[in-house]
């Protein structure tokens, strides 16, 4: 493997890993801010972490995209 594919390969993967991370944080959140007893905007607070996660997993994935459209 090349050194531009591991780079490209990379990328995929902590874009994958932030994908699952957002989604598992938007699933946890209520549950995690009813188990510590924090305030409601403590969960709008963590989705819009997960939200932020799984924009620049669509900004890294469209640059791979553009990156290998043109082999």
């Amino acid at each position: 493997m090349s050194g531009h594919d591991e780079s490209t390969a990379r990328q995929g993967r902590q874009a994958a890993i932030a994908i699952s991370a957002g989604g598992l944080l938007a699933i946890l959140a209520p549950v995690i801010v009813r188990a510590l007893g924090l305030a409601p905007r403590v969960e709008i607070l963590l989705y819009l972490v997960s939200l932020a996660a799984f924009i620049w997993a669509l900004v890294v994935t469209a640059r791979i995209w553009q990156k290998t459209r043109d082999r």
